[in-house]
């Protein structure tokens, strides 16, 4: 049972203050509905789009041994922890605080501590539609309450600096009594940006405006405050960008996009302000850089942002600009799992092909941000490279992140541990907190989100691309269509699809065929395959052989569909030894295991001899079922001068304990 306000807060003041303010809550609800066609009108936009739209989540419906364990867990266990951890930790006093309604002083070691709350409100925004819960439901009603009474009455809300402006929580934030003057540092855009997140996350799950209100007021506030002629100063963190941006989409308010557009042509651009340098990527203009550089969340969220610009706008320059930035970041400066930010110093991407195993980053948000920016590319593009990043990094340096209790989190995901080099902020393993837990709460907020990526459409085509089971209501060129995926992927290739036009309709199916399954890597250059076993990808509609028309990577089938069509894909499953470019120095003569999109890794725990496995090219492994606690996988075994050792998908590793791991061996 999730706690209710008064059970997260022993205080009758709060209680008696959220009565009161529900109450009045409640009065307006009808006012707002009745009110918000007036008040935000949904105008045609001047401005273009994306060519291909996603599903909307609640048009899908997921039933997926994999995936929907992992969303429910989020919801009946991750979000009420966070929430725990905030109230313990007084983040949302600090809101309380700010507004007047309680003493005390500011809570938290970061001035950025209220993006937590706003980070659990989006996943739990998504997670309702999944599945409805009205306790949880009412609970969002009474923090966003408590938000709302530490926005000030012109909408600006960063509650530390309300709070105490000349004693900023963290060291290198400095003193100031003006809004918005060390914005290198201070974060009050950041906070803003996952406001508005959270906020049009939430009106799209329940309808309600009451998060989206207190968004609107502070993005005013921020139009009316940045623009030529006065603040001329981007943010130090991005993500107001990408946030103003939902806003638009929401209410058309040209305003909300031109203010993304304007931080983002602010950056590099030194006649407007002192620059913060390549930590912040604010060393060049956006459209001429060409290397991913600097603090890798604050970079990929940058470029998520400037990927909607290069949509919306069609704006060539930027459009260029992405491009050149994906192929350095994916082909130089990405790991096996996906992962990105090799530097624990900066929380950055390192040189080109820095890739160590020991130390490696790769921050848990990094991987997220990272799916945000290549699903908006395939957006853009229609390609289902961008894709194979996504399946890369969800299946492996993403969901490494949390736990199977759901109670713990890495923040860094290196690809080794000697077990005793403490990586997690003072751990060799998962902990349940950190000063810092932007992690732990973008994880809440990505996960319930994920059947958003499982289709998507445009005019004419439907694509499929990712393979969950689940099913899905949508529109294609104004006609309602029904699809159903079975299949036990990623343990699995069989996929059997069923399309249920409302009436025999004409449209294009596009079925990603996964680059793994072609017999390439995600980025030949940067990693690729010894053994191709490029088995034969087999297709069928209504039961007969199905010619490959391969475009983008997708298999395209153009057809009359008529209620009840079947189609069955098939990828072939193999075991696959991955190698990585010679310029990678830690990688040189090391290999390592693919089965599916799964990365593997050795635990200590399945090999006591760990320091001993090394990997000839004949060495043969077979796969096995195996249960790792609570969840069912398929693990590798193979053998080593007479020596049996296990392999285990890489998203699990210390869930058992602290010991050694390692996804690379020596190769022999």
């Amino acid at each position: 049972m999730l706690p209710t306000l008064a059970g997260m807060w022993k205080i009758q003041e709060i209680k008696e203050f959220e009565i009161i303010e529900k109450m009045k809550m409640q009065r307006l609800t009808i006012l707002w509905f009745l009110l918000s066609a007036l008040i935000y009108p949904m105008e045609k936009s001047q401005y273009s789009d994306y060519p291909i739209s996603a599903v909307s989540i609640k048009d899908i419906s997921i039933n997926d041994d994999f995936w929907l364990p992992k969303i429910e867990l989020i919801q009946d266990v991750t979000i009420r922890h966070a929430l725990d951890k905030c109230d313990q930790e007084g983040r949302l006093e600090n809101f309380l605080v700010a507004g007047g309604k309680m003493e005390g002083s500011y809570k938290g070691k970061m001035p950025f501590d209220d993006t937590d709350v706003y980070k659990i409100i989006e996943g739990a925004s998504y997670s309702l539609i999944s599945k409805p819960n009205p306790e949880l439901d009412a609970v969002l009603d009474s923090v966003i309450t408590i938000i709302e009474t530490g926005q000030e009455p012109d909408g600006y809300l960063t509650t530390w600096f309300t709070i105490d402006r000349q004693h900023p929580p963290a060291w290198w934030v400095k003193p100031s009594t003006t809004r918005w003057k060390h914005l290198e540092s201070s974060h009050e855009l950041y906070n803003s940006g996952h406001l508005f997140e959270a906020a049009t996350a939430h009106y799209r799950a329940t309808g309600k405006r009451s998060l989206l209100d207190i968004a609107l007021k502070n993005a005013d506030l921020l139009v009316e405050n940045f623009e030529p002629r006065k603040l001329r100063k981007p943010p130090g963190h991005q993500i107001v960008e990408t946030g103003l941006i939902q806003l638009y989409h929401i209410t058309k308010n040209i305003e909300y996009l031109e203010l993304a557009k304007f931080f983002l042509d602010l950056r590099g651009d030194s006649t407007t302000h002192a620059l913060y340098g390549e930590y912040s990527q604010d060393h060049l203009l956006v459209t001429r850089q060409t290397e991913a550089v600097g603090h890798a969340v604050r970079a990929l969220y940058m470029y998520a942002g400037m990927t909607d610009i290069a949509a919306l706008y069609r704006d060539q320059n930027y459009l260029g600009a992405v491009h050149n930035l994906w192929e350095n970041t994916y082909h130089k400066k990405m790991y096996i799992t996906g992962g990105l930010g090799s530097r624990r110093e900066g929380e950055a991407f390192g040189d080109d092909y820095e890739l160590p195993n020991l130390t490696a980053y790769n921050e848990t948000c990094a991987a997220i941000a990272s799916v945000y920016w290549n699903h908006r590319l395939f957006r853009l593009t229609g390609h289902s490279k961008y894709y194979d990043i996504i399946e890369r990094t969800l299946y492996n340096g993403l969901i490494s992140g949390i736990s199977l209790d759901g109670k713990k989190f890495f923040y860094p995901n290196p690809t080794e541990s000697d077990g005793t080099y403490k990586f997690n902020m003072g751990s060799c393993t998962r902990q349940p907190w950190f000063d810092c837990s932007c992690c732990p709460t973008n994880l809440i907020r990505f996960i319930p989100s994920i059947p958003t990526l499982i289709y998507a459409v445009s005019e004419d085509s439907l694509y499929m691309n990712l393979f969950v089971a689940s099913r899905a209501h949508l529109v294609i060129g104004g006609q309602k269509v029904g699809i159903t995926q079975e299949t036990d992927y990623p343990w699995d290739g069989y996929i059997n699809i069923s399309v249920y036009p409302e009436k025999r309709a004409k449209f294009t199916l596009k079925l990603r065929l996964p680059g793994w399954a072609q017999g390439s890597a995600a980025t030949d250059d940067l990693y690729s395959y010894l053994n191709k076993n490029c088995a034969e990808i087999t297709l069928k509609v209504n039961g007969q052989a199905e010619k490959i028309i391969l475009n983008k990577g997708y298999a395209e089938i153009t057809r009359k569909w008529k209620p009840s069509d079947k189609v069955e894909l098939v990828l072939p499953m193999n075991i696959r030894k991955v190698v990585t470019n010679e310029k990678v120095i830690e990688n040189r003569n090391k290999v390592a295991f693919e089965y599916g999109p799964i990365v593997y890794c050795a635990e200590e725990i399945d090999n006591r001899h760990i320091a001993d496995i090394s990997i000839s090219d004949d060495t043969e492994l077979k796969m096995f079922e195996k249960r790792i606690l609570s969840e069912r996988v398929m693990a590798m075994q193979g053998k080593i001068h007479q020596k049996e050792f296990t392999l285990v998908p890489y998203y699990l590793w210390s869930n058992r304990g602290v010991g050694k791991m390692k996804v690379w061996f020596p190769r022999q």
